[in-house]
């Protein structure tokens, strides 16, 4: 079973590339630190529901769309 930070960094890189935004960008609209969002993105750090919904809400998504594990 993967690692669900790995699986939730992934996605929020993916999604914050397709956007065409910096981690800056998702940073400030997300109302988080770019260290976080970094630490995301690298799968060190494990978001609490809040910011994964705020993250979300900044890319776009649905919260349950950052928790799949891509195909």
């Amino acid at each position: 079973m993967s690692d669900w930070r790995e699986i939730v960094g992934t996605n929020v890189r993916r999604f914050r590339q397709a956007a065409g935004i910096t981690q800056e960008q998702l940073a400030f609209a997300a109302e988080i630190d770019l260290t976080y969002v970094g630490g995301i993105e690298r799968g060190r750090r494990n978001p609490s529901v809040i910011v994964l919904a705020r993250i979300a809400n900044a890319l776009s998504v649905e919260p349950a769309t950052l928790l799949q594990r891509s195909k």
